[in-house]
Parts: structure tokens; C-alpha cells; sequence
């Protein structure tokens, strides 16, 4: 870059959601001119920041901590100070989150020339406080007068996560080195077309050409060198990694995927609280035996909080917090899952007494909850008129998404180059819908569907996903099991029944699908019975406030709610091709009678990527007997 340049450092802006989701720590993120990449925590500073509080919730905390290590301490939001509007060459322009241009190659658009910032061809330019995007670089050495240089467009990336530059010297040389000069000049020339990248590299020196199109593909991989294992977010290499490289095009989805947590901010209630209340008194309960508990409750102020909860309810979570402690009841780790975050969410929503509102949580169940015609589809139903959600980035993978419900089968990479004290988080608030399937409902239909040939294939299907996705790695993994982490039919249900109604809701609320989120509380191995959806908006913008949500719980809007959503499912426009549907073999899709025109989602709404989906399990489509709701209400 030019020497003594003057620029100001601030080149954009982006929501504090998009560092969760779209480009968070290690991503690419697309400017108009360039592309940067953010850096590890490590480079983050929250100094002198008034506003940068720590974002308190405690489950999500110890979820954090249960998935990479107690060295955790803090939820922090994204490094920022109010005041950029009013004095955009203030305090405030200098804080943000850091970032560095990547990939580092750049090509002249008036000559074509190909080179490295490090080359000293290339200037910066960003001179404009108020207009960060106008932010560029051009090439200080072409004939035109500044001419503007873009990214060059190819990066080499691995499942190991690691991400490095292109190569391009070496690979036009075809692994050697320019027989003319020790730092060749080198030429790009994009010829663009419709047959995937037409892109030529020359050397000026020597006169050596070479298409990018032989860097693609599984033979490309051969024409590339071995992975370096770098990561360029953390400025270090963990040398030799043994998984081959991809050509990868900046911009490309599967350059980054986040891997977060999730939880919403619920009061605790039941079990979880008295655990918490051991947990805050443990000195004084201890050493108490069972049998002097009645005189504790007496004598020791600490007993004094634990009034509601009887002798031996007190004693079994004094032996839960023993094995704790002893380290004996680690179930989330030993089982490869991810920590549980959705029981006590569950326990607050089906409850039978509603917990006090807060500003952070306010449930509201009308005094006759279910409408007369809808008591055969929900057993219950609550409107949540204030949620807070709190979402925390704990890691990221490249080319494969991770598994929401199997944290090993795929490579976390971390977000700074030692155990990070803090890791980023948001939180946004919204409103929503609780809805319960009667259990009864439930466990008749799953009968039903037991020994169905549709439900055959759906597992069948998951087996063979299951397989694909481990693929080269089953071979080291004697005791890989393929239906590990099934959700069951139960979930299919009421999954599908969710995006139903998140579907119509979108037309009846004016709510995009887009705001709306869906948690399922499905059952699970500890309990069985679990039959819950939420229905939510958490967005970091007005509509997460409007009301309009909530309202749609009211009998009347429900009933025509429900009835809408259960009649349109019935018929899809791609019918009969949607309705035949059924994952057969070889495919390893995850949905049977579901498509783009009846049930499927955007990806922010879906808790699980549009899989797990299937429209004969809740309304008749092909055969009545697999349906949970054969008839409207």
C-alpha cells in the first residue's frame, strides 16, 4: 500500500445479528469494493465503553461453558459507541470490530493486473467520514489515473476450517517458479460466461497461462498444494493439516457457518430452581444430614428459602449438585449432544400457574385458553407478550453446516487463539405463541405410524444422511451409529404442524417468515411426554414489538387460524409431484410430501434447515391414516 496514505479506519457497518449468523469471527464479508475478513476476539477491545455491559443469562453461560471450556466468563456484545450519526469523524468512528482485507490479491480493472497488497502497486482511499462504503483501493502504478482495484475472487479453504489465499504464482507456474523472474507480474483476465469460472492467469514475465477452471472439481484438487493450515482470523497456522484444499469463490455460502447457542431468557421454576438455590447455600447445606433438614428449616437462614420444596425433594437435589461437582453426571458430553437449553423453557410454558411478568418475560393465558373447536388439536395455549432471546457465537465451521443436534460431526473452529474469556452475543425481544399438542393426540397417532412404510423411509433416509455426511469418516469410528440423535415421528408432527402455521401466520399478521422463529419441544429420552410449539418474533427492529403475534392467540383468530393453516395444507400447486413425495433410495433428503410451495421456510426461521418435514403426518394426502388431524376443526 501507499506509504504516509491518509484514511480513516471505519469501512462499514452491519447488524449486531449478522455477526451471529451471516459474518461473524473468521467470516468473509462482501463490501462494495473488497471483501474483509473478521478477526478472533483476541483483537476485540470493549474499552472505555460505557454501553459494552456484559448480557446477563446464566443458562446460556454455563451452555457456553459446557461446550468450550469454564474459561468463559462473559456474554459480550459487538465493541460500539452511540454518537457516529452526530460526529462521524468522533470517538465513535474508532470503535467497531476489527477486520482486514481478505483475500490480500487484488486485479486492476482497467489493465488487468494481478498482485498482492504487499506488492506495493496497490493504494487505499477512504476519505469520506459519512460515506464508509465508498471506501477502495486502486492500482497506483497503471496508466489510468486510479483505476479501481477489486479482490481477486478465489480462495483455497478445508473442512478443518482453516482458510488461506490462492496460490496463483504457483499455479500458473504448475508448481514451479517463473523461469524469467523471482516476483513475476501477473495478468487476470475474466472472461466471464455461463459454463461456471472462465478465468485465465498469466505471467508477463514468461508468458506461461493457465485457467482457473483447472484448479475445480475433484481433479482440480490435484493441481493445488496441500493445505498450510492457516487461519488468517487469528494471524497463526497450525501447520501440515492432511485434508486437500478447495477452490472456493469469495461470496460463496458455505465459506463460513456459524455454530451458536441459543436460549430464552425464562424465570426458573420447579427443579431448575431449587437446583439454583442449592447451588447459591451449598456451604451451609452440605454437610446437613436428610434427617436435620426439619430442624435446618428451623435454625439455618438458608432453609429459609427452600419453604416450598419438601425434605426429600431437597435431598435429591443435594445429590444432584453432589454429582455435579464430582463430575459424574456430565450427560450432555458423554453423549455427544448439545447442552439442553429447552427443559426449562418447557417447565415455564406448561405450567399450570404462569410465573410473575417481567420485563424480560410476561406469559398471559385467557381464561378459557382453548377454543371449544380446537380442543382435539391443542391442549393448551399461551401468549407470550415479552420474550428475550440471547444468542452466542461459540464457533464456526467452512464448506459443512454443523449439526444442530451432533456437535462432533463436524470440526469447530475457535474463535481466538487461546481459551477466550468472553464470547460475542446479542440479545433481541419479541412476542409469541405457545401452542401444546394433547398428549393423547399424540401417542395414538405415533401408533398409527409406527409400522407405516412412510415413516420406514423417513428413517431409512436418516440412516443413509447419516452416513453421507460422515462419509470418509466412518472408517475411524467403530462405534458410529446411524439413526444416533433420530428425532423421532413426534417431532415430524409437530415440526411440520409449526411450519404450517408460521406459514399462514405471515399472511394474517404482516409479519414476514423471515421475523418469525419456531422452537419445538419435542419428547426426549428423560421425557417422553413433551408436546410444545413456540411460535415467535425476535428481530432487533420494531416488528418485534407490535403486538400482532400475540393477538392471533385470541379464540377467534385462532380457530381461523388453525382451520386456514390445515386447509391449505392439504393441496399443493406442485401436486401430485409433492404429494408422492418420499426419500427413496439413493436420496438422503430429510422431507417427504414438503416443498418451497407448502411448507418449506427461510433459513433464519427454521430451527432445522427444512428437513424433518412431512405433510401426510398432519393432514390426509395420500392415506388418512398417517394424518394427526384427519379432520378440520
Amino acid at each position: 500500500m501507499t506509504e504516509q496514505a491518509y484514511y480513516r479506519r471505519r469501512v462499514g457497518s452491519v447488524r449486531p445479528s449478522h455477526l451471529m449468523f451471516t459474518g461473524g469471527v473468521g467470516a468473509l464479508v462482501d463490501l462494495p469494493n473488497f471483501s474483509v475478513l473478521v478477526k478472533g476476539v483476541d483483537d476485540w477491545s470493549h474499552q472505555g465503553l460505557p454501553e459494552a455491559l456484559p448480557i446477563a443469562e446464566p443458562r446460556l453461560l454455563a451452555a457456553v461453558q459446557q461446550s468450550i471450556g469454564k474459561s468463559v466468563q462473559k456474554l459480550m456484545p459487538a465493541p460500539w459507541m452511540e454518537g457516529l450519526d452526530k460526529d462521524p469523524v468522533g470517538p465513535a468512528s474508532r470503535v467497531g470490530v476489527p477486520v482486514a482485507p481478505f483475500p490480500s490479491w487484488f486485479r486492476c480493472t482497467a489493465c488487468n493486473e494481478l498482485g498482492g497488497l504487499d506488492s506495493g502497486i496497490f493504494g487505499f482511499e477512504n476519505s469520506k467520514p459519512r460515506k464508509p462504503h465508498e471506501a477502495r483501493f486502486f492500482h497506483d502504478k497503471c496508466k489510468k489515473r486510479k483505476p479501481l482495484a477489486v479482490a481477486a475472487r478465489f480462495v483455497l479453504t478445508c473442512t478443518n476450517g482453516h482458510l488461506d489465499e490462492f496460490p496463483y504464482s504457483h499455479f500458473v507456474h504448475r508448481g514451479g517458479t517463473c523461469a524469467k523472474a523471482s516476483h513475476p507480474r501477473l495478468r487476470m483476465d475474466d472472461r466471464g460466461g455461463n459454463l461456471g469460472a472462465n478465468v485465465e492467469i498469466k505471467c508477463v514475465n514468461c508468458g506461461e497461462r493457465r485457467n482457473i477452471r483447472d484448479a475445480q472439481g475433484k481433479r482440480g484438487e490435484e493441481n493445488l498444494p496441500g493445505c498450510r493450515g492457516r487461519h488468517p482470523h487469528l494471524a497463526v497456522f497450525d501447520g501440515k493439516c492432511d485434508v486437500p484444499p478447495k477452490l472456493l469463490v469469495v461470496g460463496a455460502s458455505n465459506q463460513w457457518f456459524a455454530k451458536t447457542l441459543a436460549a430464552l431468557a425464562v424465570p426458573q421454576s420447579g427443579a431448575s430452581a431449587l437446583d439454583a438455590k442449592v447451588e447459591q447455600h451449598w456451604g451451609a447445606i452440605e454437610g446437613l444430614p436428610t434427617a436435620m433438614y426439619a430442624w435446618a428449616r428451623e435454625n439455618a437462614p438458608a432453609f429459609k428459602e427452600l419453604d416450598e420444596w419438601s425434605d426429600d425433594e431437597i435431598a435429591e437435589a443435594v445429590g444432584r449438585h453432589r454429582a455435579k461437582l464430582a463430575g459424574a453426571s456430565d450427560a450432555d458430553a458423554s453423549s455427544g449432544r448439545n447442552p439442553d437449553l429447552r427443559t426449562a423453557e418447557w417447565e415455564v410454558f406448561s405450567a399450570a400457574k404462569l410465573p410473575d411478568p417481567t420485563s424480560d418475560f410476561t406469559l398471559r393465558r385467557a381464561f378459557q385458553a382453548v377454543p371449544d373447536e380446537l380442543t382435539e388439536i391443542y391442549d393448551d395455549v399461551v401468549q407470550a407478550e415479552r420474550l428475550r432471546e440471547v444468542r452466542a457465537l461459540i464457533g464456526f465451521t467452512r464448506l459443512d453446516a454443523p449439526d444442530p443436534e451432533d456437535p462432533d460431526l463436524v470440526k469447530l473452529v475457535g474463535l481466538s487463539r487461546s481459551r477466550p474469556s468472553w464470547v460475542p452475543a446479542s440479545e433481541v425481544r419479541g412476542e409469541g405463541i405457545f401452542l401444546r399438542v394433547p398428549e393423547g393426540l399424540l401417542q395414538d397417532w405415533e401408533e398409527r405410524v409406527a409400522k407405516s412404510e412412510a415413516l420406514r423411509l423417513h428413517r431409512e433416509a436418516y440412516a443413509r444422511h447419516r452416513r453421507n455426511r460422515y462419509s470418509d469418516r466412518i472408517a475411524s469410528m467403530s462405534d458410529f451409529d446411524e439413526m444416533a440423535h433420530w428425532p423421532g415421528a413426534r417431532f415430524i408432527a409437530l415440526h411440520t404442524l409449526s411450519h404450517l402455521l408460521i406459514r399462514t401466520i405471515s399472511l394474517e399478521c404482516g409479519y414476514s417468515s423471515a421475523s418469525l422463529s419456531e422452537r419445538i419441544y419435542s419428547g426426549t429420552d428423560d421425557d417422553p411426554h413433551r408436546s410444545g410449539i413456540l411460535i415467535y418474533t425476535a428481530v432487533p427492529d420494531a416488528e418485534g414489538t407490535l403486538g400482532g403475534l400475540v393477538s392471533l392467540a385470541e379464540p377467534e383468530q385462532l380457530v381461523r387460524l388453525t382451520r386456514r393453516a390445515l386447509a391449505d395444507a392439504r393441496h399443493c400447486s406442485s401436486d401430485p409431484l409433492c404429494a408422492e413425495r418420499l426419500p427413496q433410495v439413493p436420496a438422503d433428503f430429510l422431507h417427504g410430501a414438503a416443498c418451497h410451495v407448502c411448507l418449506f421456510v427461510s433459513e433464519t426461521t427454521c430451527e432445522r434447515g427444512n428437513k424433518f418435514l412431512d405433510r401426510r403426518f398432519v393432514v390426509p394426502v395420500d392415506d388418512g391414516d398417517l394424518a394427526l388431524c384427519p379432520e378440520l376443526p
